[in-house]
């Protein structure tokens, strides 16, 4: 005789889902919510004497204070390695001289001296007698020639100036100025040395470039104009004063040991602020600290780069055109700048974002108001037929991951960027958001109640008679 199983008893209920199962998907959020504020709240608040321990605190500050002050020398290291080993990023930082129209003014001047400089008035006058007696003039002709010295170098000064102009602002002069930068860069290491030769040179207080090629343009034009006498001036080695300062000598010093440590001070910087975090009570707030740190020696870098500028301007030789060389100064940290800016934005963003998934009203406000918002588009695309089934649930499991991975790729590329720009940093922070957008529209939450709910058993068979 067989057995079979007892019926199922009409009067007891089935098993209720548990409260998480009950739960709606707005609910479930806000649960988690709650859940991640009272994590914060327990690891932040005090837990023992050894998180209040007055070492551990002040290593923490230090090491966040140390971090923000390389982060300033890192910054100018950067800049310093770059001018000194990157031949591009030289040219790019000198080449757009060559247009401005404070510089020209001045190389045209600088110019015109050095040409006039090789021509003797006295004797182009002498020579015009001779002529005119030659040819039969009469002796008070000739002698009213010897008068005309001053009208002569009058007009002489005119002529080479405007032929010196037309060189300078020609799209050659464009050419020259950067081919001739391209190829004097090779002498800079020397020059920020002190032991330079060829096209760039420092001493005497002075950084210059010598301008021969454009000399020769002009001497070329002058003859082809029907100046015989140019053809007379010999190779002028003339030079165009870049960067003139008493104090060149220290500058050197710190730019050369700048340029040895540069490739190095940054990676430094961040494993020092990561250390201070790390050693904080409270890390995200050291987190904040240390980009708040950084954003500070920033502003601080860029003041200290506005006074530069004024004592420059004020202490030039006399003689220098200070148009010309309030250009050139800014020319040569106008990456400096970009690169203060980029730091300073990247150290803000940091600091948002550590403070976004803080336990305060405003961060929690902003996380759910986003995460409903998204949801809700989520829950319109899914009943518009987007199936999300497997990958919702896999974005689920690994979320913080997920999330992990996003902060990891977008540190990675930053710290490999050559050289990123306020704009670089602008655009990762915005590929960032549109991820972590991304994740939260993909998270379909963990399986619903119906989902997960043991199935109700078969009804029983009649039983079976005995044989």
């Amino acid at each position: 005789m067989t057995s079979s199983p007892p019926p199922p008893d009409p009067d007891r209920k089935p098993p209720e889902p548990s409260g998480e199962q009950r739960l709606s998907a707005r609910e479930r959020d806000e649960l988690d919510e709650l859940r991640h504020r009272v994590s914060a709240l327990e690891t932040g608040g005090p837990s023992g004497a050894a998180r209040h321990h007055w070492l551990r605190s002040t290593g923490s500050v230090l090491l966040i204070l140390l971090a923000s002050l390389l982060s300033l020398l890192a910054v100018v290291a950067v800049w310093a390695n770059s001018i000194v080993r990157d031949t591009d990023r030289y040219v790019a930082t000198v080449g757009p001289l060559a247009s401005d129209p404070d510089v020209q003014k001045a190389v045209t001047n600088r110019v015109t001296t050095a040409v006039l400089a090789q021509i003797d008035v006295d004797a182009l006058v002498k020579d015009l007698e001779r002529a005119a007696s030659e040819k039969g003039a009469p002796p008070r002709a000739a002698k009213l020639l010897g008068d005309l010295s001053g009208p002569i170098t009058s007009g002489l000064k005119s002529l080479v100036g405007d032929t010196v102009q037309r060189v300078v602002s020609s799209k050659a002069f464009d050419t020259v100025w950067v081919d001739a930068n391209r190829r004097a860069h090779r002498a800079l290491d020397k020059a920020l040395t002190g032991n330079a030769t060829g096209a760039v040179s420092a001493k005497n207080g002075q950084v210059t470039i010598d301008v021969a090629p454009i000399v020769a343009q002009v001497k070329d034009r002058l003859v082809g104009a029907g100046f015989k006498p140019a053809a007379r001036i010999p190779a002028v080695h003339t030079d165009f004063v870049v960067f003139a300062s008493k104090d060149v000598g220290k500058i050197k010093t710190y730019l050369r040991v700048l340029d040895i440590i540069g490739g190095w001070l940054p990676v430094i910087a961040v494993l020092i602020a990561a250390a201070g975090v790390y050693l904080a009570t409270d890390r995200r707030r050291a987190l904040i600290g240390a980009a708040l740190g950084v954003f500070a020696a920033m502003v601080v870098l860029g003041i200290v780069l506005t006074v530069a500028r004024a004592v420059y301007l004020d202490h030039l030789p006399v003689g220098t055109s200070e148009d010309a060389a309030a250009t050139v100064f800014d020319s040569l940290v106008r990456f400096l700048r970009a690169g203060v800016r980029a730091v300073g934005a990247l150290a803000l963003v940091t600091a948002a974002g550590a403070f976004l998934v803080g336990p305060s009203r405003i961060a929690v406000l902003i996380r759910t108001g986003s995460r409903r918002g998204i949801g809700a588009l989520r829950d319109v695309a899914v009943s518009a037929g987007l199936p999300l089934g497997p990958v919702g649930r896999f974005v689920h499991r690994f979320k913080r991951w997920i999330g992990a991975a996003i902060l990891a790729v977008a540190a990675i590329v930053l710290f490999a960027w050559n050289y990123p720009t306020t704009w670089v940093v602008v655009w990762t922070v915005v590929i960032v958001l549109v991820a972590f957008a991304i994740r939260e529209f993909l998270d379909t939450g963990a399986p619903s109640a119906a989902n997960t709910s043991t199935p109700s058993p078969p009804a029983p068979s009649a039983p079976t008679p005995s044989a």
